[in-house]
Order: C-alpha cells, then sequence, then structure tokens
C-alpha cells in the first residue's frame, strides 16, 4: 500500500510499504477513504522527530471502509463505514470505564510513563502505524471504531477522529459559565472548532487570538471576536481587559501549544535538539525538553481571577517553567489532557446532521491527494494558501 512516512525534519515521504494484517481476533482491517492532517502532525514534522523513526507511518484522523474483520469482531462487517478515534482504547478497562480513554490502561505505553497509545504519533504513545496510508489496523473493532452512516460525504464525519472531540473537549474543561465569556488563544483547525462550539453552547463573547489573516477573517465570520496578535503583542491581555470590564475573560482555551509565537531562546533550543543523532536528542527531549511557553504565559494573565485555563494544544517539555505565584494569586482552574475521543461521541453525533451547526461539511479548506501528503505538510507548517485544515484522500 501507500503511506506517508517520516524520514527526519520536515522530511515527509510516501512510500509504498506492507499492507496491515490482522494479528488479534478483534483487529479489524479499515480502507482509508479521508484522513486529516492536524496541528500534531507538525510537531512531529518540526519539533518531535527524536521520537521517530525513518519509515513511521503517519496520521491519526482516518475514517473508511472495513474490509476484513477478525473472527472474534460481532459489532462490525466488511463494508461497514467507521471513524477511527486516535486513542487506542480498549473501551473496557477501569479507565476507559471512567470516560477517561486517553489513559486507557490497556494500552499505556507504561515503559514511557505515558497514556494510551496513539494512532501514527511517536515512540512516546506506542508508535503505532497510523491513517495516512491507504489501509489501516485498528485493534479493539468491536468497541473503539464509531460506525457511521452512509450518504453524506467523508467531511461531515471524518473530524469524529480528533477535531470535534478535542474542540468539544476543550470548551467543555473551560467551564464557560452560562453566558460568559472565553478567550481561545490560536485559531487553527481545534481553535477554530472550539470557537463555534463554544458560540453554540451559549458564550456570550467569544474572542480569537492569532497572526494569520486568514484564520482571524475566518473566526470573524463565525462571529468570533477575533484579535490580530501581531497588532497587540504582549498587550494582548489589556486589549481583552478592555472588552471585559478590566477582568479577563471567564476562561480561556489554549489551542497553540509547544509551539508558541515569539521564543526566540526556546525556539532555538528546540531546532537545537533536533540537529541532534537520534537517540541523544531523544534522551535531552525527556529530561531537559522546554516549550515555547507564550501562549500559556498569556493564558494566565488574560483569564479573569478564579477563572478557568483549558489547555489543548500539545506540550511535551520537562523543564518548563510556570509561573506558580501568579496562578495561585489568581486563583486559576487549569484543566488539560489529550481528547478522551470515544467519551464525546454521543454529544457530537446528533450534531452532524444536515442543519450541520457546527459548519462540519465546509470546514476543511483543502482537499488533495495522499500522494500529496508531503507537499499539505509544507504548506500547513508555513500557513501557505491560507490553509487551515486538509483532508487527504488515499
Amino acid at each position: 500500500m501507500r503511506a506517508l512516512t517520516w524520514h527526519g525534519k520536515r522530511d515527509v515521504r510516501v512510500e509504498t510499504v506492507p499492507d496491515p494484517v490482522l494479528k488479534d481476533p478483534t483487529d479489524v482491517i479499515v480502507r482509508v477513504t479521508s484522513t486529516g492532517v492536524c496541528g500534531s502532525d507538525l510537531h512531529l514534522y518540526e519539533v518531535l522527530g527524536p521520537y521517530l523513526e525513518p519509515g513511521d507511518i503517519l496520521g491519526h484522523e482516518p475514517m473508511g471502509i472495513v474490509e476484513e474483520v477478525g473472527r472474534g469482531v460481532t459489532e462490525l462487517s466488511t463494508g461497514d463505514r467507521v471513524v477511527v478515534p486516535f486513542n487506542v482504547s480498549c473501551g473496557q478497562c477501569f479507565m476507559c470505564d471512567r470516560g477517561l480513554h486517553s489513559q486507557c490502561e490497556t494500552t499505556q505505553v507504561r515503559e514511557r510513563g505515558t497514556g494510551a497509545a496513539l494512532f501514527g504519533f511517536s515512540k512516546l504513545y506506542g508508535q503505532v502505524p497510523g491513517g495516512q496510508a491507504e489501509f489501516l489496523r485498528v485493534p479493539f473493532g468491536n468497541t473503539l471504531p464509531i460506525q457511521v452512516p452512509e450518504g453524506p460525504a467523508d467531511d461531515r464525519f471524518v473530524f469524529l477522529s480528533d477535531v470535534l472531540p478535542t474542540a468539544w473537549q476543550a470548551v467543555e474543561y473551560a467551564d464557560i459559565p452560562p453566558g460568559g465569556t472565553v478567550t481561545i488563544l490560536g485559531l487553527g483547525p481545534i481553535g477554530a472548532m472550539a470557537a463555534r462550539m463554544a458560540l453554540h453552547r451559549g458564550a456570550s463573547l467569544v474572542v480569537g487570538v492569532d497572526l494569520v489573516p486568514e484564520r482571524l477573517s475566518r473566526a470573524q465570520t463565525d462571529g468570533v471576536k477575533a484579535i490580530d496578535l501581531r497588532q497587540y503583542g504582549k498587550d494582548v491581555g489589556d486589549r481583552i481587559r478592555d472588552l471585559t470590564d478590566g477582568r479577563g475573560t471567564d476562561s480561556v482555551i489554549d489551542a497553540v501549544g509547544m509551539e508558541a509565537h515569539g521564543a526566540p531562546l526556546a525556539k532555538a533550543a528546540q531546532w537545537g535538539v533536533g540537529l541532534l543523532p537520534g537517540a541523544v536528542a531523544e534522551k535531552i527531549m525527556d529530561r531537559a525538553g522546554i516549550d515555547r511557553l507564550n501562549a500559556l504565559y498569556a493564558a494566565i494573565d488574560i483569564v479573569q481571577r478564579g477563572g478557568t485555563i483549558s489547555v489543548v494544544g500539545v506540550y511535551g517539555g520537562a523543564l518548563d517553567p510556570m509561573p506558580l505565584l501568579t496562578m495561585f494569586d489568581k486563583q486559576i482552574q487549569l484543566r488539560m489532557g489529550q481528547a478522551n475521543v470515544k467519551h464525546w461521541v454521543d454529544d457530537l453525533l446528533p450534531l452532524l446532521s444536515d442543519s450541520d451547526p457546527l459548519g462540519v461539511d465546509s470546514f476543511a479548506t483543502h482537499h488533495m491527494t495522499l500522494e500529496d501528503g508531503p507537499k499539505a505538510y509544507q504548506m500547513f507548517q508555513d500557513k501557505e494558501d491560507g490553509m487551515i485544515k486538509t483532508l487527504l484522500s488515499p
């Protein structure tokens, strides 16, 4: 089959690799029909290379058609249409029963001390082959795949793999009070969808901060108060307090993460580690990794006293300095973590209707072929052509 594989910093390639095969009785093989390119993929493209090996298959936002089922699969049949969550979760362990599918005890990567395995990510999360490929082996065929109806285009459902549950959890964790206010830092795919969800769920003011004109324009069209970081810089908190009686918003969602703009020393450190031999770089990342924390620092500044910060942007540093005095003084609540995809499916499926309240049918800005995957990564990293969300078709 053809698959998009990692070969080094900013070096991904589409290659012919062996087809996946059934390994366990409850496995299924899915023929991928659509697969997304995610901001987390860019972390692998740019920063987290030390945890990858040449040839690793990337991608964690696939959907498709069941081609083959193991002898223990009773809930799916060949020909069924499914979305594959990015968490590899069993659905039956202690953590899954609590709705914490990203902490699944069956697939926790204990040798790394991390949570549930993820499709197409890195050694940190199990090094499971990903879904930017023609075919994908999916374990736990009775409990993991999300079966969806025939009819609507893939765009209606594919975002159940990551974007929709991640954005929903971000809003849920933000604990926006009824009619309250929220600032969303970063208007990429997750931030843009979280803004739509916050408005849909009744927020009276959603402020979106970014520095990419196309993202700001799109958010403004959605009803977001868009603020250009290039204009306000370090004064962005003052601008938001001007909008909220001097207090800041009730909640803040950090949808940026480790590669925030405007941290030159941390950026240089990330780049330097990325140039070291893999084994050396991995040890440094494990023990002395540092993130660009400008977005998180901004969230701490912007949030109202007694408010809540929801962190959905990916961080991976081991030595990140946190302003605990300020956080304690402001009585900030902080929630974060990988989305528990399966936990939110029942909330999300009713919204994927012909009325399309979240605008999923037109959410993707670009559709490209799998063979164009390397170009899509480069365009997304360089923010070219207004690219916000891309779907690849094998």
